[in-house]
């Protein structure tokens, strides 16, 4: 169970930095990325963000299949 969460919080940490890579890169600000902002209110739905970084990872994810 110990190494199960440290492998967590592992993975966790990791796609935290890689998050805020990708804001570097532009990722999170594309066209297609829909922000409601309002009084007290942010809504963030990040669609052509999510479609860029499923597309790659398919590609990584057959490369290494083949």
């Amino acid at each position: 169970m110990p190494k199960l969460l440290i492998a967590i919080g592992l993975i966790l940490l990791a796609i935290g930095l890689l998050w805020m890579l990708g804001e570097r890169l532009g990722l999170g600000r594309l066209p297609g990325d829909i922000v409601i902002e309002r009084e007290g209110m942010r809504i963030y739905i990040p669609i052509a963000t999510s479609i860029i970084i499923s597309v790659a990872l398919s590609l990584l994810l057959w490369l290494f299949n083949r």
